[in-house]
Formats: structure tokens, sequence, C-alpha cells
């Protein structure tokens, strides 16, 4: 099996609700099956900012979009536990 790195990216930005909640769901999943993730604030980057200002925050996996908005935890457990 392939060592892929585990460590999702998630685009956020200050006073953000939905950033925070999808910070707490993040935890736990650092907790429930060990993967990292780094958090990335949109505003430190011109490129970011125009390219995710509406949708964050945003979760980036391996290159990969695969949640914004309103993060969910049951399908991201469904991903990573394959």
């Amino acid at each position: 099996m392939m060592n892929v790195k585990r460590e999702l990216l998630l685009y956020t930005r200050e006073k953000c609700p939905l950033c925070d909640k999808a910070k707490k769901i993040l935890d736990e999943l650092v907790d429930e099956i060990g993967i990292s993730y780094k958090e990335i604030d949109i505003y430190s980057d011109d490129d970011l900012l125009e390219r995710f200002g509406l949708m964050i925050p945003v979760l980036e996996w391996q290159g990969e979009m695969i949640q914004y908005g309103n993060l969910d935890k049951t399908s991201l457990l469904d991903l990573f536990e394959k």
C-alpha cells in the first residue's frame, strides 16, 4: 500500500462561524482516526482570497477540494475509513 500523506488543508478566515464549526469537526477526526490538518487563512494570499472567498471553509485533500461550506463529519469519516 502506498504511503499517502494524511494531512488536510483547511482554508478559513477570521470571524467565520462555519470555519469554527469545521475546526471542531476536524479536531474530532484528529482524535478519532489520526488524520491531521493545517489551517490556512485565505486573507494571507490574494489568490486564495479570490479562489475561495465565498466558499469558506474549504477542505482540500491531496490537491483536491473535498468539501466546502458546511462540513459533513459522516462523509469525511466514510472517505478516510475506506
